[in-house]
C-alpha cells in the first residue's frame, strides 16, 4: 500500500556567513541553468571568472548583518515551519533547500525511512517562476528518479492568489497596516524580462503590450509578472486599501540585461524625493524573511529613502510562522490527503 508525505522546499542559504561557504552557496545557486540560463561555457564563465572572485566577500558582510544565533533566519524559519506544520497534520513532513542544506535527497530519505512512496512537495514560493518554483519541482523530480525510483511525485501548483495564502499574507501584514502611512510598495523579487518570454506557452503574450498582465489569459499560468499583480490586487482587496495608495515594483536584479520594472530601489528614492514620508514595503514573493527583505529592504532600502528625503520606512515582516500561514499549509496537506492533485511543470 501506498503511503503519502510532505516536501517542503524552501531556496536555501549558505551553511554559515564565512566567505567559502557563501561562495560555494552562490555557485551552487548561480550555475543552475534556470537561474542564470545562458549556454553552460558562457554560465561557467560568468559565475566563475566574474562573479565568484568577488561576490561571496560582499554577500558574506550582508550576510553577517542578519545571521541568529541558531543560523540563517531562512533556514531557522522554514525548520520552525516544518515543525509547527508537522504537528497539526498526520501525513510526514520534511523539509529541503533547493540549494545546499537540508538537501533534496535528505528530505527525500527522510520520507523514505517512514514508509513515504507518494510525496507531495509543496514549494515555499508563491508565484510560478523558472528560476524558482519550476527549478525547485525540476530538482526534486530528478532526485526521485536517480535515486528513489519507487516514489511518485506531485506538487502543489502555484497558490498566488489562493483565498487560504491571501488571508495568512494580509493576517500577518495587519500590525504594521494600523499606522498610518503615506503609501504601500508590494516589493517582488526580480527576474530577466527573458525568463518571462522563455515561459509563455504561446511566445507571444508576455510584455507584448502595457496591458498583457490584465484579466485573463492561459499564458498568466506560467506568468509571473502577472501571478503577482493578481497577488496584490487580492490583497489590497482583502485589506480594504485604497488602490491609488499602493504600488508595486522588483527587487534583486543581477546583470545588465532588463529586468522586470519597475526597480525597487529605484521607487523607494522616487517616492522620498516627491514628499512621501512614511513608507511600508512588504515583500509577498518571500513566505520567510532572509537577506533580500531584512538586509536588502530593511536596511538598504531604508537608508536609501531616509537619505532622499524620507521619515520612516518599515518593512512588513515575511508570514514566517504566523498560524494563518500554517493553517494554508495545513490546507494543502489535507487537500493532498483526500485527493492527489496532479499539478504539472512545464520545463522552460
Amino acid at each position: 500500500m501506498s503511503k503519502k508525505g510532505i516536501l517542503l522546499m524552501n531556496l536555501g542559504s549558505p551553511d554559515s556567513t564565512a566567505v567559502p561557504d557563501v561562495r560555494r552557496y552562490l555557485r551552487e545557486f548561480l550555475m543552475d541553468g534556470r537561474v542564470l540560463d545562458a549556454p553552460f561555457p558562457i554560465r561557467w564563465f560568468v559565475v566563475n571568472c566574474l562573479i565568484l572572485p568577488k561576490r561571496p566577500k560582499e554577500s558574506a558582510h550582508a550576510y553577517s548583518t542578519i545571521w541568529t544565533r541558531e543560523g540563517s533566519p531562512l533556514i531557522v524559519t522554514s525548520k520552525r515551519v516544518r515543525r509547527l506544520l508537522q504537528e497539526q497534520v498526520e501525513l510526514p513532513v520534511e523539509l529541503c533547500m533547493r540549494y545546499q542544506h537540508p538537501t533534496v535527497e535528505q528530505g527525500l530519505a527522510g520520507l523514505a525511512a517512514k514508509g513515504v512512496t507518494d510525496v507531495h512537495l509543496i514549494p515555499l514560493f508563491p508565484h510560478y517562476a523558472m528560476s524558482s518554483f519550476e527549478t525547485a519541482v525540476v530538482r526534486v523530480q530528478a532526485a526521485v528518479n536517480r535515486s528513489f525510483p519507487g516514489m511518485h511525485l506531485t506538487h502543489e501548483a502555484p497558490y498566488f492568489n489562493h483565498p487560504d495564502y491571501i488571508e495568512a499574507l494580509v493576517a500577518s501584514a495587519a500590525p504594521s497596516l494600523q499606522p498610518a502611512y503615506d503609501h504601500l510598495l508590494f516589493s517582488f523579487h526580480g527576474i530577466p524580462e527573458r525568463h518571462l518570454r522563455k515561459s509563455d506557452p504561446t511566445g507571444s503574450h508576455c510584455l507584448s503590450c502595457a496591458t498583457c498582465c490584465e484579466g485573463d489569459h492561459p499564458a498568466h499560468a506560467f506568468c509571473y509578472r502577472a501571478q503577482c499583480l493578481k497577488t496584490m490586487e487580492a490583497f489590497i482587496a482583502k485589506a480594504g486599501i485604497p488602490r491609488d495608495k499602493c504600488s508595486f515594483s522588483f527587487q534583486s536584479r543581477l546583470g545588465r540585461d532588463p529586468w522586470l520594472k519597475p526597480y525597487t530601489d529605484f521607487e523607494v528614492k522616487r517616492f522620498a524625493e516627491e514628499g512621501r514620508k512614511r513608507l511600508l514595503v512588504i515583500c509577498p514573493a518571500f513566505v520567510s524573511d532572509c537577506l533580500e527583505t531584512i538586509e536588502e529592504i530593511g536596511v538598504r532600502a531604508k537608508e536609501d529613502f531616509l537619505a532622499a528625503g524620507g521619515e520612516s520606512l518599515e518593512l512588513i515582516p515575511c508570514m514566517n510562522e504566523h498560524p494563518r500561514w500554517i493553517a494554508a499549509l495545513k490546507g494543502m496537506v489535507e487537500r493532498f490527503a483526500r485527493a492527489q492533485p496532479t499539478a504539472g511543470v512545464r520545463a522552460a
